[in-house]
């Protein structure tokens, strides 16, 4: 530690504002004599010591004990000082200079990230539209949504020209329209159950190609192999019941999550109701047949909720810790300049998964159209039935859309790329 002594006060300069000037303009001063007392100790070693004067300045003092020059008692201080700073300096040079040299990797991984987002975005302008248009209706899935809207814009119209845009009109031209449009929706509707016809085939394969069956003992046991502790069961009485429950078909089945059989059984009723239709099954078991489709129809949008919910909170909470991280990122200092590989593949994961909460988000409510749609029918409600059922339908077929149109503009884009490379 260094000693800086004080001289005692003058009463000449504390007496007089001339002499103070005077005192503060001249360049040598010689107090009387000096306190060892009145002194203070300074940490040289301090974070941010007080300034001290330069080694250019000279104060020579007379004479005395402590009658050396200041900067023999700053002298070492004055040094340490600014060595230490110098050699801080030179060393946040370095680290700068290591910093650039190992972040040439996160430079370039940056520039191939934005160049890629740039090359994205050309090839999605270059994707018309009607070429997309053009890949949806060779399927007939992509029939069967755009007769959907077609079918309901028909039915929500119908709602406007009856109810309140011509109530009272019973002019000819108006009943040959509205019985046009009429037979032009009940045509959209059996087109569209032609089109799903035998759409049970997608489940029965999926059940089909399961791998591993839980039901793999002769017995039907829960368990492939029987536990050893286990008293041993008595095979079943009926041969044919053990031949039953051993087929792999009939296991598959048990196998099977709960909403592809939903679906498998859907589609077969669906079917048993087309077939009704053309006159090919009678009408009770058609009717039937439908009531048994819209009870499926029913609980499997309420499994397709819980999975959407499930779903949606998996990917909140993944975004919820990309945000967090490059919030503790710029609270640390990082930006996209000093960290760029960092800050670009989070900026590109949140872009990602904010595009997937959106879409998650489009089907939920396509989900609780089809919902509030099919619970008039199976808890066969009449109050605003045609108005509600109108509507919802409608825009479940508008959000069924929107969703297979960037599922298509997607696979378009992607081929653009995959050809250009």
């Amino acid at each position: 530690m260094s000693s800086i002594p004080f001289p005692n006060p003058s009463d000449d300069l504390g007496s007089s504002p001339d002499a103070l000037h005077d005192s503060i303009h001249s360049q040598f001063y010689s107090p009387p004599s000096f306190d060892v007392s009145g002194s203070f100790q300074m940490n040289p070693l301090s974070a941010h010591p007080p300034r001290t004067p330069r080694s250019s300045t000279s104060i020579t003092p007379t004479s005395s004990s402590h009658s050396r020059p200041l900067s023999a008692h700053f002298g070492s201080v004055n040094t340490s000082v600014y060595d230490e700073k110098e050699e801080d300096t030179q060393h946040t040079r370095a680290d700068a200079v290591q910093d650039h040299t190992a972040g040439d990797d996160g430079d370039e991984l940056a520039y191939e990230l934005d160049e890629e987002d740039l090359r994205v975005k050309a090839a999605d302008n270059k994707v018309p539209p009607r070429e997309v248009w053009r890949d949806i209706l060779s399927t007939s899935y992509g029939r069967d949504k755009a007769f959907k809207v077609m079918q309901y814009s028909i039915r929500v119209y119908l709602l406007f020209h009856t109810k309140l845009l011509f109530r009272n009109g019973r002019s000819p031209w108006q009943h040959a329209m509205v019985r046009r449009l009429e037979s032009a929706r009940s045509g959209f509707s059996f087109t569209r159950k032609m089109l799903i016809l035998f759409n049970w085939l997608t489940p029965l394969s999926t059940i089909l190609a399961q791998k591993t069956v839980p039901y793999a003992s002769l017995d039907g046991s829960f368990f492939s192999h029987p536990i050893a502790d286990a008293p041993a069961k008595k095979p079943p009485s009926s041969p044919f019941a053990g031949q039953l429950l051993s087929h792999p078909f009939l296991q598959a089945l048990l196998a099977a999550p709960p909403p592809v059989l939903l679906d498998l059984v859907n589609g077969l009723s669906d079917d048993i109701y087309t077939l009704s239709r053309l006159g090919l099954v009678g009408q009770k078991t058609g009717a039937r047949a439908a009531r048994f489709a819209d009870w499926c129809w029913f609980f499997g949008t309420l499994v397709g909720l819980v999975q959407n919910g499930i779903e949606t909170s998996i990917v909140e909470g993944q975004q919820r810790e990309v945000e967090n991280r490059a919030y503790q990122e710029s609270m640390s200092g990082a930006t996209s300049k000093s960290q760029p590989k960092a800050s670009k593949v989070d900026e590109k994961e949140l872009t990602r998964l904010q595009r997937k909460t959106h879409w998650l988000k489009l089907t939920r409510t396509k989900l609780v159209m089809d919902l509030i749609f099919v619970s008039y029918d199976v808890f066969r409600l009449s109050r605003g039935k045609d108005v509600i059922q109108s509507f919802t339908g409608l825009v479940a077929a508008i959000l069924s859309s929107l969703k297979l149109y960037d599922k298509y503009k997607s696979a378009l884009v992607t081929k653009l790329l995959s050809s250009t490379v």
